[in-house]
């Protein structure tokens, strides 16, 4: 028995994608949806995904025979050199994404940074010492948000602020997110918190590129309730600020959608 709890604009914005998709919603708040005005800005459906293309920083590995050497230095967001790329070659391989591993610690490399931070449950301070350089040769597995969940599946952690993607039962791309800021806004005429909801959702429809939303624009969004989507932005903190939706880094989004390839994959958000 599906349980639905909607406020009153929500079930106006979200009428259809409520019958579509499936869900189990445990917390819905109020969201001002949007959708596209022509179907060319919608983007194909993706390959299957047995030919799915994945970022070569998102390939598995076994983290026991990483082979990682630590930095002789603390490394922090502005330095360059050969230990930054090692650096980036040691998320890369535990499935963060530091952007290009070109020995650069720009901001892709710190987002890449704080989401293992966060998935380490340690402090996330963007820095890179002694005790850090332990954790990557030795790091805690993540631990998984559903049992049994679905082979191809996305999970969202909103307690660590912290997004995974699933192929065949295996962890392909951990991301630093940021959701739902908590704060009381007005938009239309309505006003609501700011929350991501939580429950079990399915991916829905999705926009190619830059969407403008009522509440701001949206990079290659995909909806998953309504309203309510992971989305690239310019703007992605430590803090969760979003409208509602779950912000994660542009370098990300560009690539997250062939991840996420169909509509009905599973998505689950939970605190």
């Amino acid at each position: 028995m599906r349980q639905l709890i909607v406020p009153p604009i929500a079930r106006r914005m979200a009428g259809i994608a409520l019958a579509t998709a499936g869900a189990t919603v445990l917390t819905a708040p109020l969201t001002v949806a949007s959708a596209t005005s022509a179907s060319a800005t919608l983007m194909p459906p993706g390959p299957l995904l047995g030919v799915m293309t994945v970022p070569a920083q998102a390939a598995a590995a076994d983290p026991a025979s990483s082979g990682y050497t630590p930095a002789d230095r603390t490394l922090r967001e502005g330095m360059h050199g050969a230990d930054v790329r090692r650096l980036q070659d040691r998320l890369a391989q535990l499935q963060y994404y530091p952007g290009p591993r070109d020995g650069r610690f720009g901001p892709d490399t710190l987002e890449a940074i704080w989401a293992f931070q966060e998935v380490q449950r340690i402090p996330v301070t963007g820095m890179i010492g002694k005790r850090m350089d332990w954790r990557l040769a030795h790091p805690s597995a993540p631990r998984p948000l559903i049992k049994h969940g679905a082979p191809l599946r996305v999970e969202v952690d909103l307690r660590h602020e912290v997004l995974y993607v699933y192929h065949h039962g295996q962890i392909v791309l951990i991301s630093h997110v940021s959701s739902g800021g908590g704060y009381y806004y007005c938009s239309e005429g309505s006003c609501s918190y700011a929350v991501t909801p939580t429950g079990n959702f399915h991916t829905q429809w999705r926009v190619h590129g830059w969407h403008v939303a009522p509440l701001g624009l949206l990079y290659n969004p995909v909806f998953f309730y309504g309203g309510y989507a992971i989305h690239g932005d310019t703007d992605v903190p430590l803090q969760p600020v979003s409208h509602g939706c779950v912000r994660i880094p542009m370098d990300i989004a560009k690539f997250f959608p062939s991840l996420v390839p169909r509509e009905g994959i599973p998505v689950y958000v939970r605190r």
